[in-house]
């Protein structure tokens, strides 16, 4: 069976919820869970930082991933200066003030090298009929340019995400995962990265 693993876009760590979490007096979970030596995942940190989007894309890469073999992650959460880890990845505090330190979009060379490393890394477990799906923006450089030049096209993304924002591309994939229905997915590589706007997403019904 071919495999595909999941890249996950990274949430803001110098945001309004960044900034909920870097309170010294904050004391919700995972306020307190981050300046413990054991940390929190980094999943779970981003779902906090982003909300809808970090979480569908979390949620639906968990329900759909084909790993490589049954010791690698079917999916990876790009970081802006570690590179690619596995949602599962321990952070604390001071690990998310390093990440809101580095712009991705500036192409800083502390993003660069780590991504560049394990997505090399990634294409060497790869068969040739191996998929990596970005579950990110394609509209910028900041995450393909990278990936594109050593994965080609077996860099692919949902089609149904051009034109989308962020809150709308989160309650599509939670909708996918909730009707088990996997989304088509195109090669980067060529495709057109805008568009318009598609229909509002209806509200999921009551429960």
């Amino acid at each position: 069976m071919t495999a595909r693993v999941f890249l996950l876009s990274p949430a803001r760590c110098d945001g309004e919820r960044a900034k909920l979490l870097f309170r010294d007096e904050a004391d919700f979970p995972l306020a307190r869970a981050l300046r413990q030596p054991q940390g929190a995942d980094v999943g779970e940190v981003f779902s906090f930082l982003s909300g809808l989007y970090f979480r569908g894309k979390l949620a639906y890469a968990n329900a759909f991933a084909r790993p490589v073999t049954r010791d690698e992650p079917g999916t990876l959460v790009i970081t802006t200066d570690r590179g690619l880890v596995s949602p599962a990845e321990r952070v604390r505090i001071d690990d998310l003030r390093a990440f809101a330190c580095v712009d991705i979009a500036a192409g800083d060379e502390r993003y660069v090298a780590p991504m560049r490393r394990d997505v090399e890394a990634l294409a060497r477990t790869l068969a040739a009929s191996d998929e990596v799906v970005l579950l990110g923006s394609i509209a910028t450089g900041k995450y393909v340019d990278v990936m594109l030049s050593i994965l080609g096209d077996r860099l692919l993304f949902p089609s149904e995400f051009v034109g989308r924002g962020d809150m709308s591309r989160g309650g599509l994939l939670l909708r996918c995962v909730s009707d088990g229905r996997e989304l088509a997915y195109v090669p980067v590589a060529g495709a057109i990265r805008r568009g318009s706007r598609p229909p509002r997403l209806q509200p999921l019904p009551r429960r």
